[in-house]
């Protein structure tokens, strides 16, 4: 697939003192593998192994998507996909959750800047959140309230 995941959340050491520290470590680790593998090979199988059986998927318009349906979705754009570079921001754990900023970006498409938040249940991820947002129009959501912006 020759795309690039680009893990710069591992350089920054994690200075908060957690009592959930090793299973938010866990956690963070397997959403990194997994969607690492992902982007670099193209393997969703890398995600579906870490997806539990109820998995569902949210969508800032209220939609969701079964397991099944996501996965179908994942593989269905690969062939979109193909080449894109995805640069790890953030990744933050805390508990049951991890929250995953990057920014993504095809060979010859804009920028977008996306965070996943994903909440884990028995070690396996039960739920995951998304939001896209083309970083080339950030600033002009800024204001989203104004009436003349819209």
């Amino acid at each position: 697939m020759n795309s690039q995941f680009i893990d710069n959340h591992r350089s920054h050491a994690n200075t908060a003192v957690m009592t959930t520290k090793n299973t938010s470590t866990d956690n963070k680790s397997i959403v990194a593998a997994a969607f690492g593998g992902l982007v670099e090979t193209g393997d969703v199988a890398s995600v579906e192994r870490v997806l539990s059986d109820g998995f569902v998927h949210h969508r800032p318009d209220a939609t969701s998507s079964t397991k099944a349906e996501w996965l179908a979705s994942m593989r269905a754009s690969l062939e979109n996909i193909a080449g894109m570079r995805v640069e790890i921001k953030h990744m933050l754990a805390d508990g049951d959750h991890v929250v995953m900023h990057s920014r993504r970006r095809l060979p010859a498409g804009p920028e977008i800047t996306v965070v996943d938040i994903m909440r884990f249940e028995e070690g396996l991820i039960a739920e995951a959140w998304e939001t896209i947002e083309p970083t080339a129009e950030a600033a002009s959501h800024l204001t989203w309230w104004a009436p003349g912006e819209r």
